[in-house]
């Protein structure tokens, strides 16, 4: 879907005259505190969908819903004075779902981070598995010292040594 600037700017324009509205000319008690967060508009500028958010319980939102929907004639109308064009576009409430995703972003990041937390915890008193250094080194024995001196003497008469070598 492209988005058209003209519609981009009505719909900026119609979250602002939304959220107004709501604060000041509707008096349903059911209406909550109510944050518009985003306006959608289609590029004939017939329709605009307004995402809300609702602070308070599951009952709050349903509240809110029910009053949203009701007002929907009130807030259409001071949409329409507000933007001056001339076809009113016709409004959808939905409510969004960003705080939900947000809280159960929030809840994945506390276990990971509890997770890492016991990680470190069990490092701090873990040793490794086996030896400190895993490496081998070349063993290096007095007694395989003389053996090499004893090979290498050429006065030994040794021909078996010198037949290894060859």
């Amino acid at each position: 879907m492209i988005d058209h600037p003209r519609s981009r700017k009505i719909a900026e324009r119609i979250q602002v005259i939304v959220a107004e509205t709501l604060e000041r000319r509707v008096k349903d008690p059911r209406l909550g505190f109510v944050t518009v967060t985003d306006v959608k508009v289609t590029g004939d500028l017939q329709h605009a969908t307004i995402f809300y958010t609702v602070f308070g319980s599951d009952e709050d939102r349903e509240g809110t819903a029910a009053a949203l929907e009701s007002a929907k004639g009130v807030v259409r109308r001071e949409v329409g004075r507000g933007i001056g064009i001339r076809l009113t576009p016709s409004l959808e409430f939905i409510a969004d779902a960003l705080p939900e995703g947000a809280a159960h972003m929030a809840d994945l990041l506390a276990q990971t981070a509890a997770r890492d937390a016991e990680l470190a915890a069990r490092a701090a008193v873990g040793s490794f598995a086996g030896e400190a250094d895993p490496y081998k080194k070349p063993v290096t024995d007095a007694a395989d010292e003389d053996d090499d001196r004893e090979d290498d003497d050429p006065e030994s008469g040794d021909d078996s040594a010198e037949a290894d070598r060859t």
